[in-house]
């Protein structure tokens, strides 16, 4: 049995000071208001230390955070997120990809998301990858955990004012495709990871993953037995038919989530993995934030199979 955990958006804060002025962009100034008007109350930097710690107890063999770390790609967000995560978890352990506001503006791969690429490095050689200016990890990337094969993508891309769209392009498309077939053929159970939600009609057309039918379609072809997100900051499970068995979509709630009354306070995933009779079986165990206890605690359990 292999057992993963699943967090995201953890939307570190509190903002480092002059996040707003020290290299502006205009659209970062507007997301410093609305996280000191708004979203400082419901983002608990608390909470997010409670889900890591109780993910640390449990001692999974893998963790996949899926985006979303910070708020608004300010330089000192990523140091502050590099010295959280190195409290967490070694890279090894951790595998993370980008989520929109982790790519937030436009800015320099050694002022953001460099300091977080111990955690994005595969150790199988994928031959068609993609690069930006912004990520010069490249994408997808393959780690292979026993059984496991776990395989992220980028779908973080600077947005306008107002947007919080993103996508994957031809080439992480493409290449997915090629992994996808590969690990199943060597028998792999293959976890993909992304952070916006992966089917067309999850998130509003504002929000959405913008190649979404396009990577259903992939999916729909080649197979995988996990597809985990974040995003929508709620609990979601889809499921839809392969060629070669069920694909089973899972989503988070935000990892630092204290109240919010669109959405359920801050959760994780724990999946054990196992292969039996010919198909694989996954047990999901969430856990969940308790605001009386200010502990985490079990919510529900249920299973899948492909």
């Amino acid at each position: 049995m292999f057992t993963l955990a699943h967090l995201s958006d953890l939307h570190l804060g509190p903002l480092p000071a002059g996040s707003a002025h020290r290299h502006f962009a205009f659209k970062r100034a507007i997301g410093v208001m609305n996280w000191r008007l708004n979203r400082h109350r419901v983002h608990s930097p608390a909470v997010a230390l409670a889900v890591a710690a109780d993910i640390m107890r449990s001692a999974p063999d893998h963790v996949a955070l899926t985006g979303d770390i910070v708020n608004v790609a300010a330089r000192d967000e990523f140091t502050a997120a590099a010295r959280w995560m190195d409290t967490f978890g070694t890279p090894d352990w951790i595998s993370f990809v980008p989520g929109n506001h982790d790519c937030y503006v436009r800015m320099a791969w050694e002022h953001g998301l460099f300091h977080l690429e111990p955690y994005m490095r595969g150790d199988m050689r994928v031959p068609l990858t993609q690069e930006t200016p912004q990520i010069l990890t490249p994408f997808p990337y393959v780690r292979l955990r026993r059984n496991v094969a776990l395989i992220g993508l980028s779908s973080g891309v600077p947005q306008p004012l107002h947007r919080a769209s993103g996508q994957l392009g031809r080439t992480q498309l493409k290449s997915l495709a090629g992994l996808l077939s590969d690990l199943r053929e060597r028998g792999y159970a293959r976890v993909v990871m992304i952070h916006h939600p992966p089917l067309p009609g999850l998130a509003s057309p504002r929000k959405a993953l913008i190649d979404a039918s396009l990577l259903r379609g992939v999916l729909e072809e080649h197979g995988a037995e996990l597809v985990l997100h974040g995003h929508n900051h709620e609990h979601m499970l889809n499921t839809f038919n392969s060629r070669f068995g069920a694909v089973h979509v899972l989503g988070v709630p935000s990892a630092s989530l204290i109240e919010d009354e669109h959405h359920p306070v801050a959760a994780w995933n724990l999946y054990r993995i196992q292969r039996q009779a010919g198909k694989w079986q996954i047990d999901v165990s969430i856990r969940s934030y308790d605001p009386a206890s200010r502990q985490i605690a079990p919510l529900t359990e249920f299973a899948l199979s492909s």
